[in-house]
């Protein structure tokens, strides 16, 4: 019998095989073509998917650069927003104190230099709280060694023996509850300074179940008997009630170290 050199015969016995199929004389450039064409394609495939993925990676960045910028901006109008405030705070205190000085009204002129003190209060708290906060909130013990540092300077001139003592615990507090918080202190403090004349403690305690207490007790002459700050006619403490509530707390007062002078506890949740 005579072997067949037909093409058609051994391409039928290899066409499962690729490589022949590229070895045949008829059909090398169809497949070639062929092989050529679906790697072009696939290839193609490839580039539109690079290409998409560069444009998406493009846009990523562009958001990002544009959400660093609104940041940096955001930052530069809060400094700006501060700056602003305490210039037009210590514009006022100025102008409280400069009236206090020039009226002959006694009474007139001690109200207007308790409104110029309390501006200033209100200066001092800004300024602190501005320079201690953090992304997570106020260091309020750092916050209070700073206030009671402020006011011992004031208070230098005035008396010899008395002195400021701050006992307090590490606590982070937010900045809705610390503002307030803070302006609690400052007028419990101030109200020690006008009475006391020795000791004055500011204690902050974080309880078992995650309350928190801010305490200001001095060796002064104590309350009153029958003392009710609700009917009190001190604007000082209508504003430190006002406050309480304001950061949902409670206030309680007592006797002072040693049964002497007075104190002042503020109950209050660290957390919003």
């Amino acid at each position: 019998m005579r072997a067949s050199n037909s093409p058609q015969a051994v391409g039928s016995e290899n066409a499962s095989n690729p490589d022949t199929q590229f070895r045949q004389p008829d059909n090398c450039s169809i497949a070639v073509c062929s092989a050529i064409a679906m790697y072009e394609q696939e290839l193609e495939r490839h580039r539109a998917t690079e290409s998409r993925l560069r444009d998406s990676v493009l846009r990523e960045a562009d958001l990002l650069r544009e959400k660093d910028d609104l940041i940096v901006l955001k930052d530069i109008l809060a400094e700006e927003s501060e700056h602003r405030l305490l210039n037009g705070l210590q514009l006022i205190t100025s102008l409280l104190a400069t009236q206090s000085r020039s009226t002959k009204n006694r009474e007139a002129a001690a109200q207007l230099s308790m409104a110029a003190n309390r501006v200033a209060t209100l200066a001092r708290v800004h300024r602190h709280l501005h320079t201690i906060e953090k992304l997570e909130g106020v260091e309020f013990k750092q916050y209070l060694e700073r206030l009671c540092d402020d006011l011992s300077d004031m208070m230098s001139d005035e008396s010899a023996e008395r002195s400021l003592c701050v006992e307090a615990a590490e606590l982070t507090i937010p900045r809705a509850i610390a503002t307030p918080l803070a302006f609690i202190a400052s007028e419990l403090i101030t109200n020690s300074i006008k009475y006391a004349k020795g000791r004055i403690t500011v204690s902050l305690q974080i309880m078992p179940n995650g309350d928190a207490t801010l305490s200001v007790s001095d060796d002064g002459p104590g309350l009153p008997e029958l003392f009710d700050p609700a009917a009190t006619n001190g604007l000082g403490m209508k504003i430190i009630a006002a406050l309480v509530g304001q950061i949902h707390g409670e206030l309680y007062f007592a006797k002072g170290d040693h049964d002497q002078g007075a104190r002042f506890s503020v109950l209050f949740s660290p957390q919003t």
